[in-house]
Order: C-alpha cells, then structure tokens, then sequence
C-alpha cells in the first residue's frame, strides 16, 4: 500500500477470529488500530475536514477547534499537520497523558477543562468552552462531531462496506456508541444493504447516550454525559450498557488469549457480545468492532492500581462461566 497523504492510511479490511467466547463459533474483531492516528477515528476525522473543506470554507486561513476524549483529536491532529491547518484539541481529566501528548507532540493545541458538568461528566464543560472561544473569535471554526453530517457519513461510505464485503453474511454486528457516528452510518449503510442483521449498540453504564440517568465515568471512548444531537436512540435493534468493570475484564481477557491488546471500547464490545452470546444461533456470524489499540489505556485499564483505584476490582474476580481465566489479583 502506497499512500499519497498519511489520513489515506486507512486498514478496513482487518479482521481477527476471536475462538473461546462462551460458544460463538464465528466471531470477528473488525480491528481498527491500525488506521494512521490509531483508531476508527481517522474515518471521523477526515469526514469531518472533507464536510467543511466542501462547504467552501477555508480552513488555511481559519482555526479549527473540537472536543474530544482522545482518539478523535489525534486523528484530528495528523490530518491538521498533514495539511498545516491549526488545531485547538479542548479535552478533560478523563484523557489519557499519552493521547494529550501526541496531540500536543503533532502540533495541537491542548486545553484541559476539569470542572464536571451538571451530569457528572466533562462533555458539558468541554462544549461550554468552545462556545466561549467561539465567541470570542471569528476566526475559529468548531467541527461539531456532535452535529456534523460528515461523521455518519464517513462509516456509511467506509465501515459499513468494508464490513459487508468481508463476509458473505454478517447476522450480528455490536457496536459502540460515542457521539453516534459509527452506529448511524453502519444503520443506514446496513439497512439498505443487509436488512436481516441484527444491530445492537453498547454503551457505558452512566452514559446519557441511551439513560436519562447519568453517572461517573473514568475510560474514555464511549459514553457522554449529553446525548448528541446526531444519535437516534430508536434505530439499533438492541442496545446494551455495559459497566466499566466488564470493560476492564474483557480488554483483558482479550489480550491473554489472542495476544491482541486493544483499547477500552473494546472491552466494553465484546462484554456486550458476551452477554448476549446464548441467544445468539449456533454458526451465526458476530462482527463486532474494536475501535483502538491499547497502548494508551496501559496506565488505565491494564493498570492494577488504576483499576482498585476506582472501584473496578470486580474484573479480577475468576469467573468460570465466561471463561475469563487467572488474572493478576488486585490488592
């Protein structure tokens, strides 16, 4: 693979086999780590840019500012270096250090809001800043993945049919839900496409995305603590919320059985997958996606004193029945 621009970079077609998830015998991990930026999010990102760069604006001669909890502000980042545009990435204490850095160590802008929003999360905080900013100057132009078009569109063109074309049949697919954007497009794509698969979204326990009740949340990825105006909460044919201790078990299970070290929203995934893998038919193909590598979750997720440190210590518990094997015992 050649690439004239390095936000081409995109894999879509990496699948891996996931065998000794209770009985699922067709269960793939569409991995999406191995995308330039580190994630699903550089399909975001570049929708995101194209959106506006179509739109007429020029964003030379503008400041381009969003929010993020991560992944999407690097993909932002490598984009907006690639095409020396400037970038304000506004994120929270729920980010972690190695994300921050490489947005900062790519040419971005980094703001931390650390104040919580009136629904225990920072997503209210991080938007309220970038009101202000815009405000304040004209010259800024806010992405908006919340609202943008170009978000849903991106999976519609790319996700979903790189999807599609890797299987003969496709009967489940699980994915999670950030701002929307990847279930959105997959649904549409889906059902014009393969109307008989069976869409189920995850979310995090505390989430707004599917609850009128939120909580406190500590792994970035999914969830927010406002639900977007892009999310339609009736199109998925089932959603499941997941707590962040599931999260933790599966990212870890993954890893010491296939070798593959993946982010949070994996976790969270393939916990979903779990829980639902009784009712799901002998030989049915599962797809499910997996956002990121797990390289930027080793002080979080991987991490023993990270994991006590939040309550999450049900994750170390043995549990036979789904297999999880003898990991490390939190003390």
């Amino acid at each position: 693979m050649i690439a004239d621009t390095v936000y081409d970079l995109i894999l879509d077609d990496v699948f891996l086999r996931v065998n000794g998830l209770e009985s699922l015998e067709q269960l793939f991990v569409k991995v999406e780590g191995f995308n330039a930026g580190g994630s699903i999010k550089m399909k975001t990102a570049r929708g995101l840019i194209q959106a506006v760069e179509h739109s007429g604006a020029d964003l030379a001669n503008l400041h381009v500012i969003e929010s993020t909890s991560g992944n999407l502000g690097i993909s932002l980042a490598t984009i907006c270096a690639a095409k020396k545009y400037r970038l304000t990435c506004v994120t929270d204490p729920n980010t972690n250090a190695t994300s921050v850095a490489v947005m900062r160590a790519l040419g971005a802008h980094v703001v931390i809001v650390d104040e919580r929003d009136d629904n225990g999360g920072f997503l209210g905080t991080r938007l309220a800043y970038i009101r202000q900013r815009l405000a304040a100057d004209p010259h800024l132009h806010w992405l908006n993945q919340y609202e943008n078009p170009g978000n849903p569109t991106a999976h519609e063109q790319t996700t979903a049919p790189s999807v599609l074309k890797s299987f003969d049949r496709v009967d489940h697919l699980f994915l999670g839900v950030g701002t929307g954007g990847t279930l959105m497009g997959c649904v549409d794509y889906f059902r014009r496409r393969s109307p008989h698969t069976r869409i189920t979204a995850v979310d995090t326990v505390g989430s707004m995305n599917f609850q009128n009740v939120a909580g406190i949340r500590h792994v970035p990825g999914l969830g927010t603590s406002q639900r977007p105006p892009i999310l339609d909460r009736e199109v998925p044919d089932e959603v499941v919320l997941v707590p962040e201790w599931e999260t933790v078990r599966e990212c870890r299970w993954l890893a010491r059985n296939t070798g593959l070290l993946a982010g949070g929203s994996t976790g969270t995934v393939l916990a979903a997958v779990r829980r639902k893998a009784a009712s799901i038919a002998p030989g049915a193909t599962v797809v499910a996606i997996a956002p990121d590598l797990g390289e930027r979750y080793l002080a979080s997720v991987y991490d023993d004193d990270w994991v006590v440190g939040r309550g999450l210590t049900e994750a170390a518990s043995t549990d036979e029945q789904s297999q999880i094997g003898e990991l490390d015992v939190l003390v």
